[in-house]
Protein backbone atom coordinates (compact mmCIF):
# COMPACT_ATOMS: atom_id res chain seq x y z
CA UNK A 1 0.00 0.00 0.00
CA UNK A 2 2.92 2.37 0.41
CA UNK A 3 3.99 2.58 -3.22
CA UNK A 4 0.56 3.87 -4.42
CA UNK A 5 0.76 6.59 -1.79
CA UNK A 6 4.23 7.67 -2.98
CA UNK A 7 3.06 7.55 -6.59
CA UNK A 8 -0.02 9.60 -5.71
CA UNK A 9 2.12 12.25 -4.07
CA UNK A 10 4.33 12.52 -7.15
CA UNK A 11 1.28 12.83 -9.43
CA UNK A 12 -0.16 15.55 -7.20
CA UNK A 13 3.10 17.50 -7.35
CA UNK A 14 3.06 17.41 -11.15
CA UNK A 15 -0.58 18.47 -11.44
CA UNK A 16 -1.27 22.16 -12.30
CA UNK A 17 -2.17 24.44 -9.40
CA UNK A 18 -5.79 24.45 -8.35
CA UNK A 19 -6.46 20.87 -9.42
CA UNK A 20 -5.62 17.34 -8.43
CA UNK A 21 -5.01 14.36 -10.65
CA UNK A 22 -8.21 12.87 -12.08
CA UNK A 23 -9.20 9.94 -9.91
CA UNK A 24 -9.59 6.68 -11.79
CA UNK A 25 -12.54 5.67 -9.61
CA UNK A 26 -14.72 8.64 -10.63
CA UNK A 27 -17.34 8.55 -13.41
CA UNK A 28 -16.47 10.01 -16.85
CA UNK A 29 -16.41 13.81 -16.80
CA UNK A 30 -18.70 14.13 -19.82
CA UNK A 31 -21.32 11.95 -18.12
CA UNK A 32 -21.02 13.98 -14.94
CA UNK A 33 -21.57 17.19 -16.91
CA UNK A 34 -24.65 15.68 -18.56
CA UNK A 35 -26.03 14.49 -15.23
CA UNK A 36 -25.51 17.86 -13.58
CA UNK A 37 -27.05 19.81 -16.47
CA UNK A 38 -30.10 17.53 -16.54
CA UNK A 39 -30.70 17.52 -12.80
CA UNK A 40 -34.06 19.14 -11.93
CA UNK A 41 -32.48 21.56 -9.44
CA UNK A 42 -30.06 22.86 -12.07
CA UNK A 43 -32.75 22.96 -14.76
CA UNK A 44 -35.00 24.96 -12.43
CA UNK A 45 -32.20 27.44 -11.73
CA UNK A 46 -31.57 27.72 -15.48
CA UNK A 47 -35.27 28.53 -15.98
CA UNK A 48 -34.92 31.30 -13.39
CA UNK A 49 -32.14 32.80 -15.50
CA UNK A 50 -34.63 32.98 -18.38
CA UNK A 51 -37.09 34.64 -16.02
CA UNK A 52 -34.42 37.16 -15.01
CA UNK A 53 -33.81 37.98 -18.67
CA UNK A 54 -37.52 38.57 -19.12
CA UNK A 55 -37.49 40.82 -16.04
CA UNK A 56 -34.63 42.80 -17.57
CA UNK A 57 -36.61 43.31 -20.78
CA UNK A 58 -39.67 44.36 -18.76
CA UNK A 59 -37.64 46.89 -16.78
CA UNK A 60 -36.04 48.24 -19.94
CA UNK A 61 -39.44 48.76 -21.56
CA UNK A 62 -41.05 50.11 -18.41
CA UNK A 63 -44.60 49.75 -17.17
CA UNK A 64 -45.84 52.94 -18.82
CA UNK A 65 -48.29 52.27 -21.65
CA UNK A 66 -50.49 54.38 -23.87
CA UNK A 67 -53.95 54.86 -22.38
CA UNK A 68 -56.98 55.75 -24.45
CA UNK A 69 -60.09 57.19 -22.81
CA UNK A 70 -63.26 58.46 -24.41
CA UNK A 71 -66.91 59.21 -23.88
CA UNK A 72 -70.07 59.66 -25.91
CA UNK A 73 -73.05 61.69 -24.70
CA UNK A 74 -76.50 62.29 -26.22
CA UNK A 75 -77.62 65.67 -24.86
CA UNK A 76 -81.06 67.21 -25.24
CA UNK A 77 -81.67 70.97 -24.94
CA UNK A 78 -85.14 72.47 -24.54
CA UNK A 79 -86.42 74.23 -27.64
CA UNK A 80 -83.20 73.28 -29.45
CA UNK A 81 -83.24 69.54 -29.84
CA UNK A 82 -80.68 66.81 -29.25
CA UNK A 83 -76.95 66.83 -29.78
CA UNK A 84 -74.30 64.11 -30.15
CA UNK A 85 -71.16 64.89 -28.15
CA UNK A 86 -67.97 62.95 -27.62
CA UNK A 87 -64.40 63.37 -26.45
CA UNK A 88 -61.27 61.18 -26.63
CA UNK A 89 -57.92 61.41 -24.86
CA UNK A 90 -54.71 59.60 -25.74
CA UNK A 91 -52.03 59.86 -23.05
CA UNK A 92 -48.87 58.11 -21.94
CA UNK A 93 -46.72 58.45 -18.78
CA UNK A 94 -43.02 59.13 -19.25
CA UNK A 95 -40.19 58.16 -16.93
CA UNK A 96 -38.29 61.09 -15.57
CA UNK A 97 -34.60 61.35 -16.52
CA UNK A 98 -32.40 58.77 -14.77
CA UNK A 99 -35.14 56.29 -13.93
CA UNK A 100 -34.80 54.23 -17.11
CA UNK A 101 -31.04 53.84 -16.57
CA UNK A 102 -31.63 52.60 -13.03
CA UNK A 103 -34.20 50.10 -14.31
CA UNK A 104 -31.78 48.75 -16.91
CA UNK A 105 -29.00 48.46 -14.33
CA UNK A 106 -31.29 46.59 -11.94
CA UNK A 107 -32.32 44.21 -14.74
CA UNK A 108 -28.71 43.46 -15.71
CA UNK A 109 -27.76 42.78 -12.09
CA UNK A 110 -30.79 40.50 -11.73
CA UNK A 111 -29.46 38.33 -14.56
CA UNK A 112 -26.06 38.10 -12.86
CA UNK A 113 -27.73 37.06 -9.62
CA UNK A 114 -29.73 34.33 -11.37
CA UNK A 115 -26.71 33.07 -13.31
CA UNK A 116 -24.58 32.81 -10.18
CA UNK A 117 -27.37 31.07 -8.32
CA UNK A 118 -27.66 28.63 -11.20
CA UNK A 119 -23.91 27.90 -10.98
CA UNK A 120 -24.23 27.47 -7.23
CA UNK A 121 -27.12 25.05 -7.77
CA UNK A 122 -24.86 23.08 -10.12
CA UNK A 123 -22.14 23.17 -7.48
CA UNK A 124 -24.50 21.87 -4.78
CA UNK A 125 -25.70 19.15 -7.14
CA UNK A 126 -22.09 18.12 -7.79
CA UNK A 127 -21.61 17.77 -4.03
CA UNK A 128 -24.75 15.65 -3.91
CA UNK A 129 -23.42 13.42 -6.67
CA UNK A 130 -20.05 13.06 -4.94
CA UNK A 131 -21.79 11.98 -1.75
CA UNK A 132 -23.86 9.29 -3.47
CA UNK A 133 -20.83 8.13 -5.47
CA UNK A 134 -18.56 7.82 -2.45
CA UNK A 135 -21.26 6.00 -0.50
CA UNK A 136 -21.43 3.44 -3.29
CA UNK A 137 -17.65 3.04 -3.47
CA UNK A 138 -17.16 2.50 0.26
CA UNK A 139 -20.10 0.10 0.48
CA UNK A 140 -18.64 -1.95 -2.39
CA UNK A 141 -15.17 -2.01 -0.81
CA UNK A 142 -16.56 -3.12 2.56
CA UNK A 143 -18.54 -5.89 0.89
CA UNK A 144 -15.47 -7.16 -0.95
CA UNK A 145 -13.52 -7.17 2.30
CA UNK A 146 -16.26 -9.04 4.13
CA UNK A 147 -16.63 -11.48 1.25
CA UNK A 148 -12.89 -12.25 1.40
CA UNK A 149 -13.29 -13.10 5.08
CA UNK A 150 -16.22 -15.42 4.31
CA UNK A 151 -14.27 -17.21 1.60
CA UNK A 152 -11.24 -17.62 3.87
CA UNK A 153 -13.45 -19.09 6.61
CA UNK A 154 -15.20 -21.41 4.15
CA UNK A 155 -11.83 -22.70 3.03
CA UNK A 156 -10.65 -23.10 6.61
CA UNK A 157 -13.88 -24.85 7.64
CA UNK A 158 -13.59 -27.29 4.76
CA UNK A 159 -10.02 -28.15 5.81
CA UNK A 160 -11.12 -28.56 9.44
CA UNK A 161 -13.87 -30.99 8.51
CA UNK A 162 -11.37 -33.15 6.63
CA UNK A 163 -9.08 -33.08 9.66
CA UNK A 164 -11.94 -34.05 11.98
CA UNK A 165 -12.78 -36.95 9.69
CA UNK A 166 -9.13 -38.03 9.98
CA UNK A 167 -9.28 -37.49 13.77
CA UNK A 168 -6.61 -34.78 13.44
CA UNK A 169 -8.80 -32.01 14.87
CA UNK A 170 -11.53 -31.69 17.46
CA UNK A 171 -15.18 -31.12 16.64
CA UNK A 172 -14.98 -28.01 18.83
CA UNK A 173 -12.74 -26.41 16.23
CA UNK A 174 -15.44 -26.95 13.60
CA UNK A 175 -18.04 -25.35 15.84
CA UNK A 176 -15.80 -22.33 16.41
CA UNK A 177 -15.14 -21.97 12.70
CA UNK A 178 -18.85 -22.31 11.86
CA UNK A 179 -19.75 -19.62 14.39
CA UNK A 180 -17.12 -17.29 12.96
CA UNK A 181 -18.30 -17.97 9.41
CA UNK A 182 -21.96 -17.32 10.29
CA UNK A 183 -20.98 -14.00 11.83
CA UNK A 184 -18.89 -13.12 8.78
CA UNK A 185 -21.73 -14.09 6.43
CA UNK A 186 -24.16 -11.86 8.34
CA UNK A 187 -21.74 -8.93 8.09
CA UNK A 188 -21.23 -9.58 4.37
CA UNK A 189 -25.01 -9.66 3.85
CA UNK A 190 -25.35 -6.30 5.58
CA UNK A 191 -22.53 -4.88 3.46
CA UNK A 192 -24.18 -6.17 0.29
CA UNK A 193 -27.50 -4.58 1.30
CA UNK A 194 -25.72 -1.26 1.93
CA UNK A 195 -23.99 -1.49 -1.46
CA UNK A 196 -27.23 -2.15 -3.33
CA UNK A 197 -29.03 0.58 -1.44
CA UNK A 198 -26.28 3.04 -2.34
CA UNK A 199 -26.43 1.93 -5.96
CA UNK A 200 -30.20 2.40 -6.14
CA UNK A 201 -29.97 5.89 -4.62
CA UNK A 202 -27.20 6.88 -7.03
CA UNK A 203 -29.02 5.53 -10.08
CA UNK A 204 -32.31 7.15 -9.10
CA UNK A 205 -30.84 10.60 -8.54
CA UNK A 206 -28.37 10.57 -11.44
CA UNK A 207 -29.62 8.16 -14.11
CA UNK A 208 -27.21 9.57 -16.71
CA UNK A 209 -24.19 8.14 -14.85
CA UNK A 210 -23.27 4.67 -16.19
CA UNK A 211 -22.65 2.26 -13.31
CA UNK A 212 -20.48 -0.85 -13.66
CA UNK A 213 -21.61 -4.04 -11.98
CA UNK A 214 -18.98 -3.67 -9.28
CA UNK A 215 -17.98 -0.29 -7.83
CA UNK A 216 -14.30 0.49 -8.43
CA UNK A 217 -11.76 0.60 -5.64
CA UNK A 218 -11.48 3.99 -3.95
CA UNK A 219 -8.25 5.76 -4.82
CA UNK A 220 -6.69 8.72 -3.06
CA UNK A 221 -3.48 10.71 -3.51
CA UNK A 222 -1.29 12.20 -0.82
CA UNK A 223 -1.44 15.92 -1.61
CA UNK A 224 1.14 18.47 -0.40
CA UNK A 225 -0.10 20.90 2.23
CA UNK A 226 0.62 23.93 0.02
CA UNK A 227 -1.59 22.51 -2.73
CA UNK A 228 -4.45 22.01 -0.30
CA UNK A 229 -4.01 25.55 1.03
CA UNK A 230 -4.12 26.95 -2.51
CA UNK A 231 -7.36 25.10 -3.19
CA UNK A 232 -8.78 26.44 0.08
CA UNK A 233 -8.22 29.99 -1.22
CA UNK A 234 -9.96 29.11 -4.48
CA UNK A 235 -13.06 28.02 -2.57
CA UNK A 236 -13.54 31.65 -1.54
CA UNK A 237 -12.25 33.25 -4.72
CA UNK A 238 -14.50 31.22 -7.02
CA UNK A 239 -17.60 31.06 -4.86
CA UNK A 240 -20.74 31.70 -6.88
CA UNK A 241 -22.69 31.95 -3.64
CA UNK A 242 -20.63 34.98 -2.58
CA UNK A 243 -20.91 36.52 -6.03
CA UNK A 244 -24.68 36.01 -6.10
CA UNK A 245 -25.05 37.67 -2.69
CA UNK A 246 -22.83 40.55 -3.80
CA UNK A 247 -24.80 41.13 -6.99
CA UNK A 248 -28.09 40.89 -5.11
CA UNK A 249 -26.90 43.53 -2.67
CA UNK A 250 -25.93 45.75 -5.59
CA UNK A 251 -29.27 45.14 -7.29
CA UNK A 252 -31.28 46.03 -4.21
CA UNK A 253 -29.18 49.17 -3.73
CA UNK A 254 -30.11 50.21 -7.26
CA UNK A 255 -33.75 49.31 -6.61
CA UNK A 256 -33.69 51.47 -3.46
CA UNK A 257 -32.27 54.35 -5.48
CA UNK A 258 -34.99 53.81 -8.07
CA UNK A 259 -37.76 53.83 -5.47
CA UNK A 260 -36.38 57.01 -3.94
CA UNK A 261 -36.44 58.59 -7.39
CA UNK A 262 -40.04 57.49 -7.73
CA UNK A 263 -41.06 59.77 -4.85
CA UNK A 264 -41.40 62.29 -7.66
CA UNK A 265 -44.07 60.65 -9.79
CA UNK A 266 -43.84 60.33 -13.55
CA UNK A 267 -45.99 62.79 -15.50
CA UNK A 268 -48.41 61.78 -18.24
CA UNK A 269 -48.80 63.75 -21.45
CA UNK A 270 -51.43 63.34 -24.13
CA UNK A 271 -53.85 64.81 -26.66
CA UNK A 272 -57.54 65.44 -26.17
CA UNK A 273 -60.10 65.71 -28.97
CA UNK A 274 -63.74 66.70 -28.44
CA UNK A 275 -66.87 67.48 -30.35
CA UNK A 276 -69.92 69.19 -28.83
CA UNK A 277 -73.39 70.17 -30.07
CA UNK A 278 -73.16 67.63 -32.89
CA UNK A 279 -69.99 69.12 -34.25
CA UNK A 280 -70.83 72.79 -33.95
CA UNK A 281 -68.08 73.05 -31.38
CA UNK A 282 -64.87 71.11 -31.92
CA UNK A 283 -61.45 71.31 -30.39
CA UNK A 284 -58.13 69.66 -29.63
CA UNK A 285 -55.58 70.20 -26.92
CA UNK A 286 -52.73 68.86 -24.87
CA UNK A 287 -53.33 67.32 -21.44
CA UNK A 288 -50.94 66.60 -18.61
CA UNK A 289 -51.38 64.84 -15.31
CA UNK A 290 -48.99 64.07 -12.48
CA UNK A 291 -49.67 62.28 -9.18
CA UNK A 292 -48.58 64.09 -6.06
CA UNK A 293 -46.51 61.74 -3.95
CA UNK A 294 -47.40 61.25 -0.33
CA UNK A 295 -46.67 59.06 2.65
CA UNK A 296 -46.97 55.81 0.69
CA UNK A 297 -44.09 56.64 -1.64
CA UNK A 298 -41.97 57.76 1.30
CA UNK A 299 -42.64 54.50 3.13
CA UNK A 300 -41.83 52.50 -0.02
CA UNK A 301 -38.48 54.29 -0.27
CA UNK A 302 -37.72 53.53 3.38
CA UNK A 303 -38.59 49.89 2.86
CA UNK A 304 -36.37 49.60 -0.23
CA UNK A 305 -33.45 51.17 1.65
CA UNK A 306 -33.90 48.71 4.52
CA UNK A 307 -33.96 45.77 2.12
CA UNK A 308 -30.76 47.04 0.51
CA UNK A 309 -29.07 47.25 3.92
CA UNK A 310 -30.27 43.73 4.75
CA UNK A 311 -28.80 42.42 1.49
CA UNK A 312 -25.44 43.99 2.34
CA UNK A 313 -25.45 42.23 5.71
CA UNK A 314 -26.49 38.96 4.08
CA UNK A 315 -23.55 39.33 1.71
CA UNK A 316 -21.24 39.61 4.70
CA UNK A 317 -22.86 36.57 6.27
CA UNK A 318 -22.38 34.52 3.11
CA UNK A 319 -18.72 35.55 2.98
CA UNK A 320 -18.23 34.28 6.52
CA UNK A 321 -20.08 31.05 5.76
CA UNK A 322 -18.03 30.31 2.65
CA UNK A 323 -14.81 31.17 4.48
CA UNK A 324 -15.80 28.71 7.22
CA UNK A 325 -16.55 26.06 4.58
CA UNK A 326 -13.14 26.64 2.99
CA UNK A 327 -11.37 26.32 6.34
CA UNK A 328 -13.36 23.19 7.19
CA UNK A 329 -12.56 21.66 3.78
CA UNK A 330 -8.84 22.26 4.29
CA UNK A 331 -8.88 20.92 7.84
CA UNK A 332 -10.93 17.86 6.88
CA UNK A 333 -8.73 16.99 3.89
CA UNK A 334 -5.52 17.38 5.91
CA UNK A 335 -6.69 15.38 8.92
CA UNK A 336 -8.47 12.69 6.89
CA UNK A 337 -5.32 12.04 4.88
CA UNK A 338 -3.30 11.72 8.09
CA UNK A 339 -5.90 9.41 9.61
CA UNK A 340 -5.85 7.23 6.50
CA UNK A 341 -2.05 6.90 6.68
CA UNK A 342 -2.32 5.67 10.28
CA UNK A 343 -5.14 3.21 9.60
CA UNK A 344 -3.26 1.91 6.56
CA UNK A 345 -0.23 1.18 8.76
CA UNK A 346 -2.54 -0.51 11.25
CA UNK A 347 -4.09 -2.68 8.55
CA UNK A 348 -0.68 -3.69 7.24
CA UNK A 349 0.47 -4.63 10.77
CA UNK A 350 -2.70 -6.68 11.32
CA UNK A 351 -2.18 -8.46 7.98
CA UNK A 352 1.42 -9.28 8.94
CA UNK A 353 0.27 -10.58 12.32
CA UNK A 354 -2.31 -12.76 10.59
CA UNK A 355 0.30 -14.20 8.25
CA UNK A 356 2.55 -15.10 11.20
CA UNK A 357 -0.40 -16.57 13.09
CA UNK A 358 -1.33 -18.73 10.09
CA UNK A 359 2.21 -20.09 9.91
CA UNK A 360 2.14 -20.85 13.62
CA UNK A 361 -1.22 -22.57 13.25
CA UNK A 362 0.06 -24.71 10.38
CA UNK A 363 3.01 -25.72 12.56
CA UNK A 364 0.71 -26.61 15.43
CA UNK A 365 2.06 -23.91 17.71
CA UNK A 366 -1.12 -21.78 17.76
CA UNK A 367 -4.69 -23.00 18.24
CA UNK A 368 -7.70 -22.17 16.08
CA UNK A 369 -9.15 -19.62 18.48
CA UNK A 370 -6.04 -17.45 18.17
CA UNK A 371 -6.12 -17.81 14.39
CA UNK A 372 -9.77 -16.76 14.20
CA UNK A 373 -9.06 -13.81 16.48
CA UNK A 374 -6.14 -12.72 14.30
CA UNK A 375 -8.31 -13.05 11.21
CA UNK A 376 -11.09 -10.99 12.80
CA UNK A 377 -8.59 -8.31 13.79
CA UNK A 378 -7.14 -8.19 10.27
CA UNK A 379 -10.62 -7.90 8.77
CA UNK A 380 -11.67 -5.12 11.11
CA UNK A 381 -8.38 -3.29 10.53
CA UNK A 382 -8.92 -3.51 6.78
CA UNK A 383 -12.50 -2.24 7.19
CA UNK A 384 -11.16 0.71 9.16
CA UNK A 385 -8.61 1.39 6.41
CA UNK A 386 -11.33 1.26 3.76
CA UNK A 387 -13.52 3.71 5.65
CA UNK A 388 -10.60 6.04 6.41
CA UNK A 389 -9.52 5.94 2.76
CA UNK A 390 -13.08 6.69 1.69
CA UNK A 391 -13.33 9.64 4.07
CA UNK A 392 -10.01 11.02 2.83
CA UNK A 393 -11.13 10.64 -0.78
CA UNK A 394 -14.48 12.22 0.08
CA UNK A 395 -12.78 15.20 1.77
CA UNK A 396 -10.41 15.73 -1.16
CA UNK A 397 -13.23 15.50 -3.67
CA UNK A 398 -15.30 18.05 -1.72
CA UNK A 399 -12.32 20.42 -1.66
CA UNK A 400 -11.92 20.02 -5.43
CA UNK A 401 -15.60 20.66 -6.09
CA UNK A 402 -15.84 23.60 -3.69
CA UNK A 403 -12.76 25.17 -5.32
CA UNK A 404 -14.33 24.67 -8.78
CA UNK A 405 -11.38 22.52 -9.80
CA UNK A 406 -13.51 19.50 -10.74
CA UNK A 407 -16.98 18.97 -12.26
CA UNK A 408 -17.91 22.67 -11.89
CA UNK A 409 -16.84 25.00 -14.70
CA UNK A 410 -15.10 28.18 -13.53
CA UNK A 411 -15.59 31.36 -15.55
CA UNK A 412 -12.44 33.46 -15.40
CA UNK A 413 -14.50 36.55 -16.15
CA UNK A 414 -16.34 36.08 -12.91
CA UNK A 415 -19.65 35.18 -14.46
Amino acid sequence: MRSPIILGALVALLTPAGALAQRADLPPSEKVAEALDNHPAVAAARARVDAARADRDMLAKGTHEIAVTGSYVRRSVDREGGYDEFDATIARPFRLPGKAALDREAGALGIEVAENRMEDARHQTALLLSGYWNDWLVAGALYRNDLDTVRWLEKELSALRRRVALRDAAALDVDQAMAAMAQAQAQAANSLAAREQARVALAANFPEIPLPIEPPETSVAMVPAQRLAAMRDLVIERSHEIRAAEREAQRLAVVAQRVRADRIADPSFGVRLFSERSGMEQGAGVVMSMPLGGGHRRAAADRASAEGNAAQLEHMSVQRTVRAIADADLSSATLRLEAWKNTDLSAQSAASALARTERGYQLGQIDLADLLYARRQAGEARRSEIMARSEAARALLKLEIDSHSLWVVHDEDGG
